[in-house]
């Protein structure tokens, strides 16, 4: 197994614990963990696969850490969860017969309208105690949690501030719907993983430094969600769901 030098050791371990840090609130460590991967000289398949140790790593660390402060409404996500770690798998699969790229404009789109709708929405109805769900509603985020899995194991971007945005919808304020969001998040992840590891596309030397970091960095942004709250949460979902628009804008233009 090849291992990192020191200095690239050094910059891995530095780039999982900010990525983890606010890709544990909002999602969106993926803007600064892969290109961190891709600095390394891995093939893009096997960057992909690394990432998702981080990113299982750290998505497990908040989940846990939401799941101990009682932010997390349990009887529901656990009914999405078996649905998004589903989707992640067959997404996973379907990456290697489908091409991705033509789901850039789609997703720049969808991006475009979550970030106007939640700076037009003056406020949040909210709690994390909310009131029951209809049988539509529930249907509904079956649906999305099935889909958002397929869409995190295929192509990715985007996907923590969709799950936010869906949690945001149900009634939710943001720090509730950051913590139960990680679950789903979580589960998409962890199946993706089993993927890439069933295809040998994960680099353990790599991905391991960096993931106990990505721990450290989610442990620590995750209570930081909960001790600051919403007026925190709500401008880094923002500016976070901005730079995603900004990457997918560049990626389409080179």
């Amino acid at each position: 197994m090849e291992l990192p030098s020191f200095d690239m050791l050094l910059f891995l371990i530095a780039a999982g614990f900010v990525a983890a840090f606010i890709d544990s609130v909002v999602g969106g460590g993926g803007l600064i963990s892969l290109p961190a991967l891709l600095l390394t000289g891995l093939p893009p398949g096997m960057v992909l696969g690394t990432n998702k140790l981080g990113g299982t790593l750290s998505s497990l660390t908040s989940t846990a850490s939401f799941l101990f402060s009682g932010k997390i409404k349990g009887k529901l996500v656990l009914a999405l969860f078996p649905l998004s770690f589903a989707g992640s798998a067959l997404g996973t699969y379907s990456v290697h017969l489908v091409p991705s790229t033509f789901l850039k404009p789609l997703v720049v789109t969808m991006l475009i309208v979550v970030l106007i709708y939640t700076l037009l929405k003056k406020s949040w109805s909210g709690s994390a105690v909310q009131a029951p769900l209809t049988a539509g509603r529930t249907i509904g985020a079956a649906v999305c949690a099935l889909v958002l899995g397929f869409y995190d194991g295929f192509f990715g971007p985007g996907t923590g501030s969709f799950l936010l945005f869906l949690f945001l919808l149900l009634g939710f304020d943001f720090v509730g719907a950051s913590a139960n969001a990680k679950v789903l998040n979580f589960a998409s992840n962890i199946a993706s993983l089993v993927s890439f590891f069933l295809l040998k596309s994960v680099h353990i030397g790599y991905g391991l430094p960096m993931g106990v970091a990505m721990i450290f960095g989610a442990l620590v942004g995750s209570q930081f969600a909960i001790r600051q709250g919403s007026r925190y949460v709500k401008p880094l979902f923002l500016f976070v769901t901005t730079l995603l628009i900004g990457k997918q804008l560049w990626d389409l233009m080179h």
